[in-house]
């Protein structure tokens, strides 16, 4: 399977990403409406799961006459690919210009900066992380 395009989520896409991912097993529309704050009406989320099926983010199967939505891609798949448009956008394509960001704006603490150290310097060595 290919990997969905890098395309920009709205919020309300994630937000519809996160209620499909809690309802690990897939989601009719309206389940996903009713996990949203401050939801729109049925169409309008409807219309959101196929737009989100098109970006390549999510896919259906048929339950009767229920179209059944599930996420193709781990959240942390799609959080990856979300951070790295922010490097390409804000950060002229460079990792070490985001992370010194975070370092400098404590984002990210010792004890994280610590284990990042570390998993770094395994993956260097070629060991898993």
């Amino acid at each position: 399977m290919t990997s969905p395009p890098i395309e920009k989520l709205t919020r309300r896409e994630r937000e519809i990403m996160d209620a499909l991912f809690a309802l690990e097993d897939g989601a009719s529309a309206e389940d996903v409406r009713q996990r949203l704050t401050d939801p729109p009406g049925y169409s309008a989320v409807r219309a959101m799961l196929v737009r989100l099926e098109a970006k390549g983010y999510v896919r259906h199967r048929v339950e009767g006459r229920t179209n059944v939505y599930s996420g193709i891609e781990q959240p942390s798949n799609v959080a990856a690919k979300a951070v790295r448009q922010i490097i390409d956008r804000l950060c002229d394509g460079s990792v070490e210009q985001l992370l010194v960001g975070m370092v400098d704006n404590e984002v990210i603490d010792k004890r994280d900066l610590a284990s990042l150290a570390r998993k770094i310097a395994k993956r260097k060595k070629g060991e898993a992380v």
